[in-house]
């Protein structure tokens, strides 16, 4: 099933060759879920039962939605990494509709999650998150990241002496990315521009030697008071 968002997007301007694919079995779902991104995105949306037929038939880069399978999660992601590195795609996914006591390990979210809902995520939040994901940041709830950094993360250094040589500035931008700020927030919330808010994360991330928001949010967790 096809459906082809016509409505002026509304949250980002995004790239017209990406296209959101929703995979699942639920049908009904995902056509809810496809017209509600096509309002609001303005992007493609494709409909698929199973992973086979999207990377067997599919050359676009996608974003791809995947509606929480009871197994063989990695299997998929591992097909769906495959089929992009031979085709010279690029993709995005994220889980939806997990149960919210479902316990994920470091290992699976690494590799090639971008973000995750749960199934009783409002649908505020859950269009914040896609557009957290288009702009190129990830989305995981917070007690996920609570749960890695009580478990050790790689590459994610516990030393207060680093925090110290963060600027207020700085400080209060990790802040607000340790509580799932998007750019576009900061820069209202602080009255900076978006360039500013940009430059400030790299000089954040260069400074406490992470790559990522996840892993700055971690950080913060641990070093921030």
């Amino acid at each position: 099933m096809s459906l082809s968002g016509k409505i002026k997007q509304k949250h980002v301007p995004s790239d017209s060759e990406t296209v959101f694919c929703l995979v699942g079995k639920k049908k009904c779902k995902n056509e809810l879920i496809a017209s509600h991104l096509c309002n609001e995105f303005g992007n493609k949306c494709l409909i698929f039962n199973n992973i086979n037929t999207l990377t067997d038939n599919f050359k676009q880069n996608k974003f791809i939605l995947l509606d929480w399978p009871d197994k063989n999660l990695k299997n998929m992601i591992v097909k769906l990494t495959i089929s992009d590195t031979q085709k010279k795609t690029n993709k995005h996914i994220v889980l939806h509709s997990v149960p919210h006591k479902h316990k994920f390990s470091k290992k699976i979210l690494s590799q090639g999650i971008h973000g995750l809902f749960y199934q009783h995520d409002t649908l505020k939040n859950f269009t914040k998150g896609i557009t957290a994901v288009l702009n190129g940041e990830l989305w995981f709830p917070r007690e996920i990241m609570v749960r890695f950094m009580s478990n050790g993360i790689e590459n994610v250094p516990s030393q207060t002496s680093i925090a110290d040589k963060l600027s207020p500035r700085q400080v209060e931008i990790l802040s607000m990315i340790a509580v799932g700020k998007t750019n576009k927030e900061i820069s209202e919330e602080l009255y900076i521009s978006p360039n500013t808010v940009k430059n400030h994360i790299y000089a954040i991330f260069k400074k406490i030697n992470v790559n990522n928001r996840i892993h700055a949010s971690l950080w913060a967790a641990v070093n921030l008071k």
